[in-house]
C-alpha cells in the first residue's frame, strides 16, 4: 500500500494496511519486565516519535538502538511489525493455527488460516551502526528488514518430526561496512534444527554484493544507504518464492522448497531436517531487527542504552518503508 500525504502528526495506520499487523519495540516503558507490544487494535492510532512514525513524506520509519530492550529469546532489539492474521479477533491466540500460516504438506494444513502468503515490500536503509569491537561477526554492520518466521512450540519440539523450534526459514538482510562505498543485500535460510544442534546454522545467499561471509567490498554491486529497493516473498505451496528488484541493479529471483531439505543449487543439504518446515506453524516480520548483539560478553556492537547518546553516536539502525504489503497468494 502506498501512503498518500497526510498530517504530520498522522498514526503510520493511516497511511498503511497495518489491520493485521502487532509491532514490538526496543523499550519496556511501563517498566513491567517485559518488551512492550502495541497490538492490532493498538496499532490502529499508535506512533513513536523516536522509534516509529511516519516522516514528512508519509512514509514508515523504524528506528532501533544497538542496547535496547529485547524478548526474551534474542540478543537483539527491533522495532518491527510481527503478522497477525486473526486481525482484531482476540479469541484467537498468538500461537494458534487460526493466526499463522503453514506449508500445504503440513499434516494439519486445513486448521491453518490460510496456506502460504505473500509480503511485499519496498523500503530504503538509512543508517546502520559502524561502532563495534568484533567486526568480523557475521551479522556486525547489518540490519534484518523482513523474515518468515516458525512458531516455536515445546510440546510439538517433543515429537517426531524436528518441529517446533521457532527457527527462521527467512530472514533479508541489508549490511554495510565502514569504508564501503554501499552494502549487500542477502537472504538467510536457517536450517530447522533444534538450539544445541551445532548443524543448526543459516545458510546465506547473496542479492546484491556479498552475502554474509563476504570480506570485499560490494562497490557498485551493492545498495548504497538511502538506496530504494523492493523485496516480494511468496509461499505457494510449499515453495518459497523471491523477487529482489532495484532500479539500476539486475532483478534477482530464487526459489527453496520449504518442505525439504532441498537446497536453491537442487541439492540436498543432508544436515538439515529432510522435511523442512512442513510442520510448522509461521508468519511475516517485517521492520528493523538490529543485528548488533549488546550483551556483555558479546562485544559486537556499542550502545549506552541512552536513546539520546546512542543517537547521537550512531548506535543504531534505521530503515524506511515506501510501501508495505501482505496476503494471500496471488
Amino acid at each position: 500500500m502506498v501512503p498518500t500525504v497526510l498530517a504530520n502528526d498522522a498514526s503510520p495506520a493511516e497511511a498503511f494496511d497495518l489491520s493485521h499487523w502487532k509491532l514490538t519495540l526496543p523499550m519496556d516503558g511501563d517498566q513491567d519486565g517485559n518488551v512492550d507490544e502495541e497490538s492490532v487494535s493498538e496499532l490502529q492510532s499508535f506512533t513513536h516519535p523516536d522509534y516509529f512514525h511516519l516522516d514528512d513524506h508519509d512514509r514508515l520509519v523504524f528506528v532501533t538502538p544497538n542496547s535496547a530492550f529485547t524478548t526474551p529469546n534474542s540478543s537483539n532489539a527491533r522495532t518491527e511489525l510481527r503478522q497477525m492474521l486473526r486481525g482484531e479477533d482476540t479469541s484467537i491466540g498468538t500461537k494458534d493455527p487460526g493466526n499463522n500460516f503453514a506449508l500445504a504438506s503440513h499434516p494439519d494444513a486445513d486448521e491453518y488460516n490460510r496456506i502460504g502468503g505473500f509480503l511485499e515490500a519496498t523500503l530504503e536503509v538509512e543508517h546502520v551502526s559502524m561502532r563495534t569491537e568484533n567486526p568480523e561477526r557475521k551479522s556486525a554492520y547489518s540490519v534484518v528488514v523482513g523474515q518468515i518466521h516458525a512458531g516455536k512450540d515445546t510440546a510439538l519440539m517433543q515429537e517426531e518430526g524436528g518441529f517446533g523450534h521457532g527457527n527462521e526459514p527467512l530472514k533479508i538482510y541489508y549490511k554495510k561496512r565502514p569504508g564501503d562505498d554501499t552494502g549487500s543485500v542477502f537472504w538467510n535460510y536457517e536450517r530447522n534444527l533444534g538450539k544445541e544442534d551445532p548443524l543448526r546454522t543459516d545458510i546465506s545467499h547473496a542479492v546484491w554484493g556479498g552475502d554474509w561471509n563476504a570480506t570485499d567490498a560490494p562497490d557498485e554491486a551493492g545498495i548504497a544507504l538511502g538506496e530504494s529497493f523492493s523485496y516480494r516473498v511468496e509461499v505457494k505451496g510449499d515453495t518459497l518464492h523471491l523477487t529482489f528488484s532495484a532500479e539500476g541493479h539486475p532483478t534477482r529471483r530464487f526459489e527453496k522448497d520449504l518442505a525439504s531439505n532441498i537446497g536453491v543449487d537442487g541439492k540436498i543439504d543432508s544436515d538439515d531436517n529432510p522435511n523442512g518446515y512442513a510442520g510448522d506453524g509461521m508468519y511475516f516480520k517485517a521492520g528493523s531487527y538490529n543485528q548488533c548483539n549488546t550483551k556483555p560478553d558479546s562485544g559486537a556492537c556499542e550502545g549506552t542504552g541512552n536513546w539520546a547518546t546512542d543517537q547521537a553516536n550512531g548506535d543504531y539502525v534505521k530503515v524506511v518503508f515506501s510501501s508495505l504489503e501482505s496476503g494471500p497468494t496471488q
